[in-house]
């Protein structure tokens, strides 16, 4: 079933607010998406970058997190959370103990600092800014908060790169609302559905090279051997309205990874740092779903988050709006 015309994006999933924050002329920035909700965490190949991701482990004391940050600044960026974390607990929301509410906010960033200013990065201030701007209006996508400065295709290094971006997508189900956003910074192309590439390495003539073709054809080694396994990745957030385990979620963010790997090539490389995260905002109590129940509500997740990734980059959102494969 189709999500509803007016609003495609993560903010399709109740109980979620989302904002950007950015600085247009350093070209980055961040997202800050806003709870509570349950969450999982799948990560893959050899480059992330995060904060309290182990508050996501079902054996975790805390059951819930306030917050989700996705900026730019590598490292540096991972600062900026520390701004949602103060917006949060000026609101009084958070894990509450004896002497004081603490909001729990995972982060996770994407390498953006050879696109703008590499000194310039995310911080505390335009984290808070990030929050301060969170509603449940429909996400603006494109060149906007972590996905600022992202870029995609960099075999042949940034002249030859294409821009990323974040990209977002929701379905509605008569069991509630599927829904995804990407931040795609990433090593390797961007394809659609039929395999085609929608953005990536472009050679010297203009025409996309093909990245994971070039590499198993090898001659490419003396440019190639420049990069360093630091500099991608994409980050994909995938959020249900159905109430499910934190142990549930780990099976969903892991089948949704697949997303990554079917609309970027090469995916999970020793040059990209991949998350996916899954989130419920079902609330409690959370139920331990059949599997077959599981899996249906992770194909659903990881087919939004396909779509996410394609409308991530221009080309994938001038595509006309199709209902997710």
């Amino acid at each position: 079933m189709m999500a509803a015309a007016s609003n495609r994006t993560l903010t399709a999933v109740s109980g979620l607010a989302v904002g950007h924050s950015d600085d247009r002329e350093a070209a980055t920035g961040c997202t800050a998406i806003l709870g509570p909700f349950s969450a999982a965490a799948d990560v893959r190949g050899l480059a992330s970058g995060s904060r309290e991701l182990d508050v996501l482990s079902p054996l975790h004391v805390v059951e819930q997190c306030d917050g989700l940050l996705l900026t730019g600044g590598s490292a540096f960026g991972l600062s900026a959370a520390d701004g949602v974390v103060r917006w949060l607990e000026e609101r009084g929301r958070g894990f509450r103990t004896s002497v004081a509410t603490i909001p729990i906010v995972p982060a996770a960033v994407i390498f953006d600092l050879g696109h703008g200013a590499a000194e310039r990065r995310p911080g505390p201030e335009m984290g808070y800014a990030a929050a301060s701007n969170a509603d449940t209006s429909a996400v603006t996508e494109g060149a906007y908060g972590a996905g600022s400065g992202a870029t995609v295709g960099k075999l042949l290094g940034m002249e030859h790169s294409e821009p990323g971006g974040v990209g977002c997508w929701a379905e509605i189900y008569e069991d509630g609302a599927v829904a995804a956003l990407a931040v795609v910074n990433a090593f390797g192309d961007v394809l659609d559905d039929s395999g085609s590439i929608l953005a990536g390495c472009r050679s010297e003539s203009g025409r996309f090279l093909g990245t994971a073709k070039a590499l198993r054809q090898g001659g490419l080694h003396g440019s190639f051997g420049s990069l360093r396994p630091v500099e991608n990745t994409t980050l994909g957030v995938v959020a249900l309205e159905a109430p499910v385990t934190r142990l549930g979620l780990q099976v969903v963010a892991r089948q949704a990874m697949n997303a990554v790997a079917r609309r970027i090539s090469p995916a999970n490389t020793p040059f990209d740092g991949d998350i996916v995260f899954a989130l419920s905002t079902g609330g409690a109590p959370a139920r331990a779903v059949s599997h077959a129940e599981l899996l249906t509500l992770a194909l659903r997740a990881e087919a939004v988050l396909a779509k996410a990734i394609e409308r991530a980059v221009p080309a994938g959102r001038a595509k006309p709006s199709e209902e997710s494969g």
